[in-house]
């Protein structure tokens, strides 16, 4: 796989944070080496966080976000800023970049962040004014982005503050081993590009090649002939949430089970914050109101899962009629305190952090939130059957 193919989801979030002016695109620009950020002697260049895909030396395919100044004034201003603490939300790792001795707003906005469990790496962006500032700051490093020095002092405390779970959880070595064989039953239904594979489907496929097992793949049609080709039945069977029942119902008695979504909650999320906050669904009453939350945003098309599947299988449960919201990419909102549940996507096209921010938000308004997998497990009475961990 080509660094250009790695998904943004997979990649070390870094968020650059600062005042306006403070010299954030020009130090992107300096530890990318390349010129990924627009710099200007004005401020206020950068209006709103800008994404870029790119790789740091040694450390790996990152993504870089460019935000603007903490200190920007005016109704518009106010906008910037409130993206710029958005951004927070989705960060593994945060610099706050210096420009001067009056650092009182830097540090309360370092409180913040740390305040989202985010690392933050002080940088001093004029070396000569650091001697003025540094007895104030945690291991602070001196840099010259203009300049390009004291760059690589920079990528090593990247590597130091990384987060130690980054890239550590797998998709499946939790239920299989090498040269176990594995089974994938992936329908291919509107929902589905055409002449592509879904991304879950990708990275499920790859992991198991990674953890050196032997893949299988079979649409729900071809489960029973993909069964009868094997010597024995496999270790795994991991499948599309939304043919759980059928593929429970035709499995051998040794095979585990999971889906793409379970293996997912896991692995971007907290599986036992999902896990509890299925057991929400027993408590729903008709009336009552459900979020349901999908990381991209697509054109539903009958029989969507979010849409259609999942709604129509919650009515069924509680008897009546629910109040059933929607969010897409990224728009989750501040007030969950009206929600009975939250049932949210696999999040393959977020980052980990930015799941476990959602997540951490639901707890603190006492909102139960569960997993589009698990969700599903519950409402089709197979979850006690199904391997979460």
């Amino acid at each position: 796989m080509s660094l250009n193919s790695t998904p943004n989801a997979e990649r070390l979030h870094i968020g650059i944070f600062g005042k306006r002016n403070a010299g954030k695109s020009t130090l992107i620009n300096a530890l990318t080496g390349q010129e990924v950020a627009i710099t200007s002697p004005y401020a206020g260049t950068t209006a709103d966080p800008v994404q870029k895909a790119c790789e740091i030396y040694p450390i790996g395919p990152c993504v870089i976000i460019d935000t603007a100044g903490f200190d920007d004034e005016g109704e518009l201003g106010r906008l910037r800023v409130e993206k710029t603490r958005e951004v927070i939300k989705k960060c593994d790792l945060a610099i706050m970049v210096f420009t001067d001795g009056d650092i009182d707003a830097e540090l309360a906005f370092i409180e913040e962040i740390k305040a989202q469990k985010v690392p933050v790496i002080s940088v001093v962006n004029k070396i000569d004014i650091g001697e003025h500032i540094s007895d104030r700051l945690e291991c602070p490093i001196l840099v010259s982005a203009l300049e390009s020095r004291g760059i690589e002092d920079l990528r090593n405390a990247i590597i130091k503050a990384l987060p130690p779970d980054f890239s550590a959880i797998s998709l499946t070595a939790h239920l299989i081993k090498e040269g176990d064989t594995v089974l994938l039953v992936m329908p291919q239904d509107i929902q589905a590009p055409k002449g592509r594979l879904i991304l879950p489907q990708v990275q499920t496929i790859r992991n198991l090649l990674d953890e050196k097992c032997t893949v299988v793949c079979a649409t729900a049609e071809g489960m029973e002939k993909a069964l009868s080709s094997l010597k024995a039945p496999p270790k795994l069977i991991i499948c599309d949430s939304q043919c759980f029942k059928p593929v429970y119902e035709k499995k051998p008695e040794s095979s585990l089970l999971t889906s793409f979504s379970v293996l997912f909650a896991r692995y971007k999320g907290d599986i036992d914050a999902f896990e509890a906050g299925a057991s929400a669904i027993d408590a729903l009453k008709p009336g009552d109101r459900v979020l349901i939350a999908e990381a991209c945003t697509h054109n539903a098309q009958d029989g969507d899962i979010a849409r259609v599947k999942i709604p129509n299988l919650l009515r069924k449960k509680v008897g009546g009629e629910l109040i059933i919201d929607f969010a897409t990419g990224t728009s989750f909102g501040d007030d969950l305190g009206k929600y009975k549940l939250i049932i949210h996507c696999g999040a393959c096209m977020f980052n980990r952090k930015y799941v476990l921010s959602r997540i951490e938000q639901a707890k603190r308004q006492g909102v139960p939130i569960t997993n589009y997998g698990i969700a599903l497990a519950k409402l089709t009475e197979i979850l006690p059957y199904v391997e979460l961990r």
